[in-house]
């Protein structure tokens, strides 16, 4: 389970962070939040009614102290794969739009995405850069779908951006009329 990236002879052009992502749909017999090991559900992947959909392989995986950090001004690339086995990805990032999204992982581009699909057993590369500081939420933008199982973790990670001091004292008053409205708190550094 994870992303393989075969890169072109020669690299990809750099930028300032680049980060692996993979989502994945797990089906077990204990319910949702069960601690210890859970077998695998059959009868819940038939019907595509998954306890955990997940970034990273486990709950709050990018999370917290894991949380992915970058700065503004800074171009990140995001490498996303989505182990399935059943759900596609309406891969997002809310608060950004890509500025180049490789579809499918190949050479085929599209520009100004705001929201890219990935199938199962598939991946993307997605890239953008921090405009303005923040926490940004990746989430499979399938919101609806994944509200069918209750357990479905559509908030699971958080991709906090580090505001320099000087932006921030310039913006302050803007800043913290964006922060107000947030329902989460960005981690501590």
């Amino acid at each position: 389970y994870g992303l393989i990236l075969v890169e072109p002879e020669g690299g990809l052009p750099k930028v300032d962070r680049e980060f692996y992502v993979m989502q994945g749909d797990f089906y077990t017999k204990g319910n949702y939040g069960d601690k210890g090991l859970q077998p695998f559900d059959m009868e819940k992947a038939v019907k595509e009614q998954p306890d955990y959909v997940l970034f990273n392989g486990s709950v709050g995986a990018l999370t917290g102290e894991n949380s992915l950090k970058a700065n503004v001004g800074e171009t990140v690339r995001l490498f996303v794969g989505n182990g399935g086995p059943n759900l596609v990805s309406s891969f997002h990032v809310i608060g950004e739009i890509f500025d180049k999204v490789n579809m499918e992982g190949g050479s085929a581009e599209n520009h100004n995405v705001q929201t890219t699909l990935i199938p199962a057993g598939g991946a993307a590369i997605t890239q953008f850069k921090v405009d303005v500081p923040g926490e940004l939420v990746m989430v499979d933008h399938s919101i609806f779908v994944l509200m069918l199982s209750y357990a479905a973790v559509v908030r699971s990670i958080l991709l906090y951006f580090c505001v320099p001091a000087a932006f921030h004292e310039s913006h302050s008053d803007s800043i913290h009329r964006y922060v107000s409205d947030l329902p989460w708190k960005a981690p501590k550094e």
